[in-house]
């Protein structure tokens, strides 16, 4: 074994990067101290950190870095992971540390600080405008949304309620069941906001995703979400992108209505929605065939949903509540965005 030199971890963070390290990319190419007036008035409004007029005293432990703490929430979504695992990588992994810009004689945020931190975010609402903030970036990099828009939804498992069907029915029509308001500490650990679903006669319980996807460079222009017992119709028009440059906008069937046709027609959109075969009434050749030429554009969001659940980690969310269900799946639907930014910046300088 050798002696420790002065120059060993900048050789170890020179053999990362000739190994293409994705975070020292991102660390490249995002604007995060773009993020920080936001992020600073989120958590100025949710009380984690006292604004300059009313700070009393510089004395005392020093404050995380807002844009350190917000990439602390970029490393969790990009590889799911929960607060105590990111805690325990962020202090194993040099490739985590350098990211965060910390050296190895620098502290770590703990699990709880994480917690509070993203806790903040969510109550603010702020990961939904941080990300309309990126999009206001991508745009003014040029990555405009273009070629029209594909729409769909994919199910968010979260950790299974273990309930009786009578609080399931209590919690479904809005109550909460009489025997958890004595005990308090299993009420904050039961997800009244995740709902039951099936789909291909498969029961799945948690939330949904939906967005909207720009068919020239395939990314996250809008989202919403619901719990899983939503049907996908009905954030159709939460996640429409009135700013793409093209007016096409494709989905599967389960969109497909009378009344979809005419809110799209109205607001002179192009409807690319799959026909949908009905009881009796199979579809004509040409029909199946217009699916066919459908589906080949919009397979393009399965890529975005497939990236999601297999390059970081899966969709699972492991929060309680909506609230904070949004704030993970926002985040994730960020993260997905700054990893393809990063991707497209690369093509194009590979390009050039």
């Amino acid at each position: 074994m050798g002696q420790p030199g002065l120059f060993d971890l900048d050789r170890r963070y020179e053999a990362l990067g000739a190994k293409c390290d994705p975070l020292a990319e991102l660390n490249r190419v995002i604007p995060w101290e773009g993020f920080r007036p936001r992020l600073r008035t989120a958590l100025e409004t949710a009380g984690v950190r006292a604004s300059a007029e009313t700070r009393n005293s510089a004395a005392g432990r020093k404050p995380w870095d807002d844009v350190l703490m917000f990439k602390v929430l970029v490393l969790q979504a990009l590889y799911n992971l929960g607060d105590d695992a990111t805690e325990y990588l962020i202090r194993d992994r040099l490739s985590f540390m350098r990211f965060l810009g910390l050296g190895l004689e620098d502290g770590v945020p703990d699990a709880k600080t994480i917690w509070l931190y993203r806790e903040a975010l969510a109550r603010t609402g702020a990961v939904e405008q941080v990300f309309g903030d990126f999009g206001a970036h991508l745009k003014r990099s040029g990555y405009l949304a273009m070629g029209g828009q594909i729409v769909d939804a994919t199910l968010v498992p979260v950790p299974r309620n273990r309930n009786s069907r009578e609080e399931n029915e209590a919690i479904v029509a809005g109550e909460v069941p009489a025997a958890w308001n004595r005990k308090p500490a299993k009420l904050r650990q039961k997800d009244r906001d995740a709902r039951w679903t099936k789909k291909n006669e498969v029961s799945h319980y948690g939330y949904k995703n939906h967005i909207s996807v720009d068919r020239r460079h395939k990314l996250v222009r809008r989202y919403a979400v619901t719990d899983a017992a939503r049907h996908d119709s009905q954030a159709f028009d939460a996640v429409l992108d009135p700013a793409n440059t093209a007016r096409d906008v494709w989905a599967d069937s389960a969109y497909r209505s009378a009344a979809t046709e005419a809110r799209l027609a109205e607001r002179h959109f192009r409807s690319r929605i799959h026909r949908r075969a009905w009881r009796g009434k199979a579809l004509s050749e040409r029909e199946t065939s217009g699916n066919t030429t459908r589906s080949r554009v919009r397979a393009r969001v399965e890529h975005v949903f497939g990236h999601m659940a297999v390059s970081m980690g899966g969709k699972l969310v492991r929060t309680i509540g909506i609230i904070r269900a949004r704030a993970k799946i926002g985040m994730q639907n960020l993260t997905y965005n700054l990893r393809r930014f990063a991707m497209l910046e690369r093509m194009c300088k590979a390009a050039a």
